[in-house]
């Protein structure tokens, strides 16, 4: 660092504190001296790194980060994801985003430091399924406790189990006279949102 302009040349390691909306960089020269700092917004910060010469970028994973390493990887960039846990040792004094920057960039270049291997959009996509699946059964158990208990406060008992919601219909056509015409609607309602989670 001259006179306060940064020499991105001289940039061999790049720490990235990565955010929403505001990310810090930390950049040191093959020596380990700190010759960067910097704070960037979002939308600056892929344009900051393609004018960059390729360097070593350490990232802690996070939401969004196997995004950025591919991005910063199509740049020519090689990248290292490292678990917020092992970063955590390097990291100096208070904690805050310029000391984090600091802490991941010194991480990344240790050479017992485990790193995250960068999941391609394609494993991102088999993820996202698995994940998707597991929420919607999620919902979907949910819902039909909420269901059965609501029963319940009608006096209709339901047993347990997914295969037993699928029968509302018909215990609503059984117990029409008990619930009423607007329980009726409403309980006939939660059964097609029901059927929408997968039935």
């Amino acid at each position: 660092m001259k006179d306060g302009r940064i020499h991105m040349s001289n940039v061999s390691t790049l720490g990235i504190d990565l955010a929403k909306n505001v990310f810090q960089l930390h950049g040191t020269d093959s020596k380990g001296k700190a010759v960067l700092k910097k704070r960037l917004s979002r939308n600056k910060l892929l344009e900051y790194l393609a004018n960059m010469k390729p360097c070593l970028i350490g990232i802690e994973a996070c939401a969004g980060a196997h995004d950025w390493a591919r991005r910063f990887t199509a740049m020519g960039h090689t990248v290292k994801i490292m678990a917020p846990q092992f970063v955590k040792p390097y990291i100096k004094s208070n904690k805050n985003d310029a000391n984090d920057a600091a802490g991941i960039a010194e991480a990344v270049t240790r050479p017992d430091m485990k790193f995250v291997p960068v999941k391609t959009q394609a494993q991102q996509d088999s993820l996202l399924i698995h994940r998707a699946r597991e929420m919607i059964l999620k919902q979907r158990t949910g819902q039909a406790n909420q269901i059965r208990g609501l029963l319940t406060e009608y006096g209709i008992v339901m047993k347990q189990g997914i295969a037993v919601v699928r029968t509302l219909p018909t215990v609503l056509d059984q117990h029409k006279q008990e619930l009423g015409e607007k329980a009726f609607a409403i309980f006939t309602h939660l059964h097609e949102q029901f059927k929408q989670l997968g039935y």
